[in-house]
């Protein structure tokens, strides 16, 4: 039996011939909806569901790990056709049943909707994990296309938090693909070496910005 589950809970339990307020959170609301009999077994006989993740995967012992995870170090590739230095500070990396490393990224949130991968603005979460499968390929390793961002949410349905917030955690695959890679590190190297400023981009709010400054200069 897991050392992080426990099969008996003997705390917060609803007995019926109590007159006791008894609390019932969003979540398990949303177990009750999505199974009676394990809402009843958690919150009537003390019963949680086991962790199960279905995830083939365990924590990686490799000796370069600490540095993988150093900021301003990280993982490192020296691309010789544009003399970078391509680095990326890694979370994490476990590694599954066929000898093949997974990134794993951590994030934290608090948010009263499901936790996904859907939003337009988390293409930068999918581009940084691919970079790390592209560093750790460069690099030698055998990984995996699948990797893991671990969300915790904090539970923002507690009636007071007491000094100390609880989390939910959520384990998210996703299927990264580096082949792009390659060609943005060559792509930028161009843009350095290039005489002139490029062009400013209409869906770069920063852009935008300096252009509504200048604007606002040049009618004054």
């Amino acid at each position: 039996m897991s050392q992080y589950y426990n099969p008996k809970r003997t705390k917060n339990l609803f007995n019926p011939e109590s007159k006791d307020q008894f609390k019932l959170s969003r979540s398990k609301i949303d177990l009750f909806l999505n199974c009676p009999r394990c809402f009843y077994l958690d919150r009537r006989l003390g019963v949680d569901r086991p962790p199960k993740y279905g995830v083939d995967a365990m924590p990686v012992a490799h000796k370069d790990l600490d540095q993988w995870r150093a900021n301003f170090i990280g993982v490192q590739y020296l691309h010789k056709p544009t003399n970078f230095i391509v680095t990326g500070a890694i979370d994490d990396v476990w590694i599954n049943s066929n000898g093949e490393l997974m990134v794993v990224d951590y994030k934290a949130t608090s948010k009263e909707s499901e936790v996904n991968l859907e939003a337009e603005w988390q293409i930068g979460y999918k581009r940084q994990m691919e970079i790390y499968q592209w560093l750790l390929r460069k690099n030698g390793h055998k990984v995996s296309d699948i990797g893991y961002f671990v969300y915790c949410n904090g539970k923002t349905d507690r009636a007071a938090f007491d000094g100390k917030l609880d989390f939910d955690v959520t384990i998210l695959d996703y299927k990264g693909d580096d082949g792009w890679v390659e060609k943005a590190v060559k792509e930028a190297h161009d843009c350095l070496v290039a005489d002139s400023i490029p062009k400013a981009n209409s869906d770069c709010d920063y852009c935008n910005y300096r252009e509504a400054v200048n604007d606002l200069k040049i009618s004054r």
